[in-house]
């Protein structure tokens, strides 16, 4: 089972890079913005493997026998959770005056990579 520290590594791994590729990425250079897409893209794994964890949910951690993907349910979760807090986060928060497609551009970056660094770092 996932351990609290890997939750956390892989949590905060995945909102420092997904705040790094928004702002190369797209340009978004404001403090804010990036909390925001950190926040979101750290709180979705969390959230997830909060879940598993809790649930014991041993079966999700299995990865699919591709060797360039290697994806698991596990990680497909953290992917989607992240979408869901990024889309929440800074559509709530400091993209709520930008057009959705702008917010939605965001929260799809931070989620992929927060599903990359779910499948390749931790």
């Amino acid at each position: 089972m996932i351990s609290w520290a890997a939750i956390l590594y892989g949590a905060a791994l995945s909102g420092i890079v997904a705040a790094v590729a928004v702002a190369v990425l797209i340009g978004h250079r404001h403090r804010v913005v990036l909390a925001a897409v950190f926040l979101g893209a750290s709180g979705g794994p969390i959230a997830w493997n909060t879940i598993l964890r809790t649930t014991g949910a041993h079966q999700f951690f299995v990865d699919v026998p591709i060797l360039v993907l290697p994806i698991s349910w596990q990680d497909t979760g953290s992917g989607v959770f992240a979408l869901a807090a990024l889309a929440l986060v800074v559509g709530l928060g400091p993209l709520r005056a930008e057009p959705a497609h702008r917010v939605m551009l965001v929260s799809l970056l931070g989620s992929l990579v927060a599903l990359l660094v779910d499948i390749y770092l931790y």
